[in-house]
């Protein structure tokens, strides 16, 4: 088939896409069906809703011999929805025995293998058999260059419906109160008002905001030239740091509820509760498997990915589909310690996360890694961003889900775990929201992390201590008022 739009016959690859292309990095996106795969519905759903809703489903990277160091473009082709469609021959016998992990071990073997080049990169595999939280398991891989996290969600939404009202695309999340940047100034106050108090409180926001700026810039250039984090059992042995690893993935699912309750308790966002889940669950595990003593503190770092479009109404994104990938990133400090209250974690990453806010170093970095690719050529560029990758210790993600239950090409979703490979961390850490649930998806480099069921189980315990740990603040407080 043809793609129906024919806007992007050929365009240019977008500089973050040509560098997700050099570094090989994919995305895998496991859902579980509540019900059998009905191959012939699902696949005149791909061809219909999805082939068509994306250009880029369409399209093929290829060199473009007349633009300087051979840039990709994206080139319309032909799509044959039966070449990505992949029906693999699992053994019986441990299908039967462990469903789970026979999932888990095949989507871990799709990271050594190759992407076909000579087709548009993405293809669905189809496992028919139950789990534990699904009645069947299809599996969406994908080359980044194609769109991020939040593009491919949107793809997703708009091809989906209700399971609630068939007639209409699933809600999204309410907008967050902040419409701009993380970084938006306050509104200068009129030089005729006189209030010399508010234009000076105006003046030192900009001063501070320029100040962290220049910080956060020296941080990542020195990040890019010798600054690294110290070795722990989350980073990636050196000696073989470049060789091309099987990650793992591995999923749990916990109440939005609780999370959305000690967010209320701690008076922050979704995104603080998470980073500060994060860095209890990584602490509670440390200690336990390397037997160092408990008052040690150690301070890593995160590269936490941002999504560089503007915040509005995010039904709007699904129903015009955004394309490509229009990220960017921060460098979150997080430390490797045992705390006695629960809840310090969750105000530690609150701070941390606030001071990146009065920052301009989110929008410049994308802007400055564009300029790079752009101007210095793809290996320049990419060589740079692999050096910023590997000094810091784990990639966090918190991607935003419809906010209920939807079908998809005719078969209701379960749950939906996202994830990614290629990078070269140890540990990627991904949340995604779906539902009145969310999702921990751990990637793992799978000779490293052959405990990584314990590593999740400690993320689902930190959220259980720190949801009673808030109810118990917000009764005492109740109490008191």
């Amino acid at each position: 088939m043809e793609c129906a739009d024919n806007s992007m016959a050929e365009e240019p690859m977008s500089p973050a896409g040509r560098g997700m292309e050099e570094m090989g990095i994919c995305i895998v996106l496991v859902m579980g069906l509540g019900t059998p795969v009905n191959l012939p519905v699902f696949r005149a759903g791909i061809e219909t809703e999805l082939v068509t809703s994306l250009p880029r489903f369409c399209c093929i990277p290829v060199m473009d011999e007349s633009a300087k160091d051979g840039n990709p473009r994206w080139v319309q082709t032909a799509v044959n929805v039966d070449d990505h469609i992949v029906i693999p021959r699992l053994d019986a016998a441990a299908v039967a025995s462990d469903p789970e992990k026979a999932v888990e071990d095949y989507v871990a073997s799709l990271s050594l293998l190759p992407m076909d080049m000579c087709r548009p990169l993405w293809e669905f595999h189809f496992l028919d058999f139950p789990t534990s939280e699904a009645a069947s398991t299809v599996v969406l891989r994908l080359h980044h260059s194609i769109g991020d996290g939040t593009s491919i969600t949107t793809l997703l939404v708009a091809a989906s419906r209700s399971m609630v009202n068939p007639a209409r695309l699933p809600a999204m999340p309410p907008p967050p109160k902040r419409t701009g940047a993380i970084y938006q100034l306050p509104p200068r106050p009129p030089l005729s008002s006189g209030d010399y108090l508010a234009l000076f409180a105006w003046v030192w926001s900009c001063f501070v905001l320029a100040w962290h700026t220049l910080v956060d810039m020296t941080l990542i250039v020195a990040t890019i030239l010798f600054l690294s984090d110290p070795p722990t059992l989350f980073t990636r042995p050196r000696d073989g740091g470049e060789s091309r690893c099987r990650k793992r993935f591995v999923h749990r699912t916990f109440s939005f509820d609780d999370v959305k309750l000690i967010k209320t308790a701690m008076n922050c966002t979704i995104n603080d509760v998470l980073v500060g889940v994060t860095s209890a669950a990584l602490s509670q595990y440390y200690f336990r498997e390397s037997g160092e003593s408990n008052t040690k503190i150690i301070a890593l770092r995160s590269c936490v990915l941002v999504d560089a479009r503007p915040v509005s109404t995010r039904q709007t994104y699904v129903t015009r589909v955004e394309t490509g990938n229009q990220l960017t990133g921060l460098i979150c400090p997080f430390n490797i310690t045992l705390k006695d209250d629960p809840l310090e974690y969750v105000h530690e990453a609150k701070r941390f996360m606030n001071r990146k806010k009065k920052s301009l170093a989110v929008m410049f970095t994308r802007v400055i890694g564009e300029f790079l690719v752009k101007n210095f050529g793809l290996k320049t560029g990419t060589f740079i961003f692999h050096r910023f990758l590997t000094r810091t210790t784990i990639i966090f993600s918190n991607a935003i889900g419809p906010a209920e239950h939807m079908t998809l090409c005719g078969h209701p979703v379960a749950f939906m775990a996202p994830s990614i490979y290629g990078q070269p961390q140890a540990l990627t850490v991904h949340y995604h929201n779906y539902g009145s649930d969310i999702k921990v998806v751990l990637a793992v480099d799978d000779e490293q992390f052959q405990d990584c069921h314990q590593l999740l189980g400690d993320f689902v315990e930190s959220i259980r201590i720190m949801k009673n740990a808030a109810a118990l603040k917000m009764l005492t407080t109740s109490i008191h008022n």
